[in-house]
């Protein structure tokens, strides 16, 4: 029941903006399941969600990092926080928004991806150092995607 619950609220929290346990206990109850606010807690706990601001200001839970590093997935405050991608060589130069940078680098950095040796993030540009030169234009190209997709 545990396995179940804690699916059904990962699946909840990717697909809705739920800001408050009480908020993700009634939308398990929608779906069947029985839990108290104390349970909820801990499962918030065990998988690791934390509460983040979206781009409107208000704030959501989500996971903390995404475990398939085959393709870089945000959240999507970060992403809409990302203007412009470019690459030269194996390195990936993102612009973002002004004071945006550290926390988008810092999301690259939690993800592990293979192709990505680091990155560098100042106030509004992250400088990614791939493995090679086609791992950049194909982290561009997902960035991108991303980028077009929201």
């Amino acid at each position: 029941m545990k396995n179940k619950r804690q699916e059904a609220i990962l699946r909840i929290v990717s697909t809705c903006d739920v800001d408050t346990q009480e908020g993700l206990l009634e939308k398990l109850q929608a779906e069947g399941f029985q839990a108290t606010q104390a349970t909820i807690s801990r499962d918030i706990r065990e998988l690791k969600l934390v509460k983040s601001m979206t781009t409107s200001g208000s704030y959501r839970y989500e996971l903390t990092s995404r475990q398939d590093s085959t393709i870089p997935k945000f959240n999507s405050a970060l992403t809409e926080s990302i203007t412009r991608v470019e690459v030269g060589g194996n390195i990936v130069v993102i612009h973002t928004y002004s004071g945006m940078a550290q926390a988008v680098a810092a999301c690259f950095d939690s993800m592990k991806l293979e192709n990505v040796l680091g990155c560098v993030a100042g106030d509004d540009t992250i400088m990614a150092v791939t493995r090679d030169a086609h791992s950049a234009t194909t982290l561009a190209e997902n960035l991108r995607t991303m980028m077009n997709t929201l």
